[in-house]
């Protein structure tokens, strides 16, 4: 199977060319490393849980607020009798906190980053190697790999020079 790299920096056209690449005549499948990135961090997720274990207690706010829901109404019987039997969900990261955690230079926050990313990115890989197979299984000729971050994430590793 080709693994086709697509590589750059914001605004120089991956999303073009994916969804090129995506429709007839081509039809490849496209495999987002930056999607995959969001959800290999959803709540439930391993990596979601390792990043509330080591961030939740220097970053107050790295959880979103609980979303406000019907079921506080106590006339809403319906709902009240779901939550009370089931745990609450989790809630999201939120991204932008974590963003002021690991962002910037100080060594701190250099040494904040390097943890995140060892979090991130061995999931990013691993959940693309599973994509990788699934549609070798199916298939295809090709997978396009839509990396915005390819050298810097070590994910070159996927691609010939």
């Amino acid at each position: 199977m080709l693994l086709l790299a697509l590589t750059g920096s914001l605004a120089t056209g991956k999303s073009t060319v994916s969804t090129i690449l995506s429709q007839p005549p081509h039809s490849l499948p496209i495999i987002d490393a930056d999607l995959l990135a969001r959800r290999v961090v959803e709540p439930g997720t391993r990596g979601y849980n390792l990043i509330v274990q080591h961030f939740s207690a220097t970053t107050p706010d790295l959880l979103l607020p609980p979303p406000e829901t019907p079921s506080s109404d106590p006339s809403n019987e319906k709902n009240n009798a779901h939550n009370n039997k089931d745990k609450a969900p989790l809630r999201p990261l939120n991204r932008a906190a974590l963003g002021r955690r690991v962002f910037g230079s100080s060594p701190e926050r250099v040494r904040d980053r390097k943890k995140l990313n060892s979090i991130v990115h061995p999931a990013v890989r691993w959940a693309m190697l599973k994509l990788i197979v699934y549609y070798f299984l199916l298939g295809h000729w090709a997978v396009v790999l839509d990396i915005p971050l390819l050298y810097d994430s070590g994910l070159d590793v996927f691609t010939p020079a």
